[in-house]
């Protein structure tokens, strides 16, 4: 069975990841008040849980869910993720940018934490930022890459 051509007409794209959360309210500043994006959904549902989602304002179609570690989660598992936030050893999104250097200046001034000034790689320029939880995010300005360059 050629499963490429049958899952290309069922799953025709992403449309929701998660990102930790150690405050929602707090992350969903951080996104949209530093990073520029917008909000999705903000709702309380059944036993105090609160929904928010956010996105970029040119792709709706991909939400982040910005969730605290908790149920479905047992509690070792959710003090293990807040252990691992804490330390800073989460990644969540890859972001592109057109300017790394510019993004990277951009945000600076904003007190958006970096890991990693701008750095060139072979598939274009990295920078690599930590948002309010703990995750990291890196930032990338794409240049023209094939595999076999890295070599």
């Amino acid at each position: 069975m050629n499963w490429g051509n049958s899952l290309g007409r069922m799953i025709t794209n992403v449309s929701l990841v998660t990102v930790w959360s150690l405050d929602q309210e707090r992350s969903r500043d951080f996104y949209v008040d530093k990073l520029g994006f917008v909000v999705n959904t903000d709702a309380v549902m059944g036993d105090g849980f609160r929904w928010i989602t956010v996105n970029h304002p040119d792709h709706p179609e991909l939400e982040i869910t910005l969730r605290p570690p908790g149920p479905p989660l047992d509690q070792e598992a959710a003090a293990f993720v807040r252990r691992e936030l804490g330390k800073g050893h989460l990644g969540a999104l890859g972001l592109q940018v057109d300017d790394c250097h510019k993004t990277f200046q951009e945000l600076s001034a904003k007190g958006v934490e970096f890991v990693q000034e701008p750095a060139d790689r072979p598939y274009g320029t990295e920078a690599i930022i930590r948002d309010d939880s703990g995750n990291w995010l890196v930032l990338v300005e794409k240049k023209e890459f094939r595999p076999l360059d890295a070599g």
